[in-house]
């Protein structure tokens, strides 16, 4: 699954994947330990996120059901918890850095395919 910030014209993942189940959701990164570039995992639905267990750092966008951007988390550390973004519909995770490179910002729409 490939996602894109429409409005900066940015690519955020070449090769996503999607957690739209209970188990798959459940377990969103946890066992990985890395989250190379090129790649995220979008989670739906989804209004809050941890990294208890997890081995690095990650961005995450909180994204509407229209697609816009009502939340961001830059390098989030390794056991913590989000609040919760009752705003957000998904959550797509990226590797830490991506938010800053890709210029996303409050407001943007993301699309992805798939």
């Amino acid at each position: 699954m490939k996602t894109w910030n429409a409005t900066r014209g940015a690519t955020l993942a070449e090769n996503g994947r999607q957690a739209t189940n209970w188990w798959t959701r459940g377990r969103g990164l946890l066992g990985t330990g890395t989250l190379p570039a090129g790649e995220g995992l979008l989670i739906a639905p989804c209004n809050s996120i941890h990294s208890f267990f997890m081995q690095y750092r990650f961005d995450a966008i909180f994204i509407d059901k229209r697609g816009k951007v009502v939340h961001l988390i830059r390098a989030m550390k390794p056991a913590r918890m989000s609040r919760i973004v009752f705003a957000s519909y998904s959550v797509l995770e990226l590797p830490a850095g991506t938010i800053e490179t890709t210029g996303t910002q409050l407001g943007d729409e993301i699309r992805w395919d798939g």
